[in-house]
C-alpha cells in the first residue's frame, strides 16, 4: 500500500472517529462535511459546500462549510431537481457544471465549482453537498471515500435515533410503574422490576378504589425491549380504564385481551395477574397465564393462585375465572414474573420455583420490603448476571400482625 493511499485511510478513520464525537444529527452532519474541507482537499478535491435540510418536498440551504460559508442560507432547491433525484435514488453523485440537466443560474447563486458532489443521509433527511476543485474526470476515489462517509454518518444518526427512542421509552415507563405505593389498612406493599435492556416488558401496579378495596397487578409481555414496553403501556390504560369504569375482574381482562389482540404491536403475548384485595383480609384474583403467585401463611404453608384463563392477545374470545382466598394477619402474597424463576448462570440450571418458595417461607416474617431485597439478592447470587437475561419483577403484599402492646410498667 503507498504511503499517500495509507494517509488517505488514516485520514478516513479520523473523519469516523469526528462523526462519533458528535451530538445532534445536524452537529454530526456539519462537523463532518467541515473534516471533509479540511483533511481531503488534497486528495479528493473537497473545498467547502453546503448542507440542506428536508422539509415539504424541498431542501433548505441551512448551513455552508469550508469556503462555501457564505451560501445563501434559507435557498430551497425542490427534490425533483436532477441532482437532486439522482442522489436520492443511489445516495451519492458526482456530477460537471456542465451537465445540461443542471440550471447555470442556480449553481452561480449557490457557488458550486466545476464539480460537485452530494450524499443523502439520514433516509434523505439531510444532504451534504461539496464543492469538488480538480481537474481530474476520474472521481472513483472521491466515490469511494464519500460513500463510506456517507454509511458511518447513516449508522451514527440511526443509533442516536434509537437511543432517543429508547430514553423515551424509558421515561414513559417509569412514569407508568408507581413511585409511592399506598399503605391500605394493615397491609403493606413493596416492589422492584428491573429490566434486561434500558426498557422491559415487565409491570406492576397498585390501584386504590376506594377506603376498602385496592387491585394489585403484575404483567409480562413476551420478550423486552422497545416492542415489549409499547405493549405495557397497552396493558397500563386498559387496566386503569376498566377499574375506573367498576368492571368485574373477569370482564377487564376480556376487554383488555380484546385490546391486546387487535394490537399492531409484534409483541401481541402478556401474562397477567389482577388481584382484588379487600381490607377484611378477602382475595380475589384472577391469573392470565401467568407463573402462579405464592400465597405464604404466617405458619408457612402456602396456596398458588392458579384460577383464570390463558395467555392475553393469541385468542380473542378467551373466557376467564376468578378464584378466591383470604389472607390473615401474617400473611404474605408474593407475585413474581418468569425472569425470577428463569434466572440461571450461563443457561444451565434455572433458579426455579422451589428456590423461590424457600426464600419466601424463610423471610416470611419480615417486612415487605426486607422480603423484596431477599429475593433478588438470593437470584442474583445464584446466576451471577448484572443485568439480568429476562426481566426480573417482585411484587411482595402483606398484611401486618398487629404491634405488640408495650407491657404495662
Amino acid at each position: 500500500m503507498s504511503s499517500q493511499t495509507l494517509s488517505l485511510f488514516r485520514r478516513i478513520e479520523s473523519a469516523l472517529e469526528t462523526i462519533a464525537l458528535a451530538s445532534t444529527p445536524l452537529e454530526i452532519i456539519h462537523d463532518t462535511a467541515e473534516f471533509l474541507a479540511a483533511h481531503f482537499a488534497e486528495d479528493l478535491g473537497i473545498t467547502g459546500g453546503r448542507i440542506y435540510v428536508h422539509a415539504d418536498g424541498s431542501y433548505e440551504l441551512v448551513k455552508g462549510f469550508g469556503e462555501a460559508i457564505n451560501a445563501p442560507i434559507g435557498r430551497r432547491i425542490w427534490k425533483t431537481y436532477p441532482p437532486f433525484e439522482k442522489m436520492l435514488d443511489t445516495g451519492i453523485v458526482v456530477m460537471s457544471r456542465d451537465d445540461e440537466r443542471l440550471d447555470p443560474h442556480l449553481e452561480h447563486e449557490l457557488g458550486t465549482r466545476r464539480w460537485f458532489a452530494a450524499i443523502a443521509v439520514s433516509d434523505g433527511q439531510y444532504v451534504l453537498s461539496f464543492d469538488v476543485d480538480t481537474p481530474s474526470e476520474d472521481h472513483e476515489k472521491l466515490h469511494r471515500t464519500l460513500n463510506i462517509i456517507r454509511l458511518a454518518v447513516n449508522q451514527k444518526l440511526r443509533e442516536d435515533r434509537m437511543i432517543t427512542i429508547m430514553e423515551d421509552a424509558r421515561q414513559i415507563q417509569n412514569s407508568i410503574l408507581p413511585r409511592h405505593l399506598p399503605k391500605p389498612g394493615d397491609f403493606e406493599i413493596a416492589a422492584r422490576s428491573v429490566a434486561a435492556e434500558i426498557v422491559g416488558g415487565d409491570f406492576y401496579d397498585v390501584i386504590v378504589l376506594d377506603d376498602d378495596i385496592f387491585n394489585v397487578v403484575i404483567a409480562d409481555a413476551t420478550g423486552h425491549g422497545l416492542p415489549a414496553a409499547l405493549q405495557v403501556r397497552d396493558v397500563f390504560t386498559g387496566l386503569r380504564m376498566a377499574l375506573s369504569r367498576e368492571f368485574k375482574l373477569t370482564r377487564t381482562l376480556e376487554r383488555l385481551n380484546n385490546i391486546i389482540h387487535r394490537s399492531r404491536l409484534a409483541t401481541k403475548f402478556v401474562s397477567l395477574v389482577l388481584v382484588e384485595l379487600n381490607l377484611t383480609g378477602t382475595v380475589i384474583y384472577c391469573n392470565a397465564g401467568h407463573p402462579r403467585p405464592i400465597l405464604i401463611r404466617d405458619d408457612g404453608s402456602l396456596v398458588r393462585l392458579d384460577v383464570g384463563g390463558p395467555l392475553l392477545g393469541p385468542v380473542p374470545d378467551a373466557v376467564y375465572s376468578i378464584g378466591i382466598q383470604s389472607m390473615e394477619p401474617g400473611d404474605s402474597l408474593i407475585l413474581f414474573t418468569d425472569g425470577v424463576t428463569e434466572a440461571s448462570e450461563d443457561g444451565e440450571e434455572e433458579y426455579g420455583i422451589d428456590r423461590l418458595i424457600h426464600i419466601a417461607r424463610t423471610s416470611r416474617h419480615l417486612d415487605p420490603p426486607a422480603m423484596v431485597d431477599r429475593i433478588f439478592t438470593d437470584v442474583a447470587e445464584f446466576s451471577q448476571r448484572t443485568p439480568p437475561e429476562d426481566d426480573q419483577t417482585v411484587v411482595v403484599v402483606k398484611r401486618m400482625l398487629p404491634e405488640p402492646e408495650e407491657a404495662l410498667a
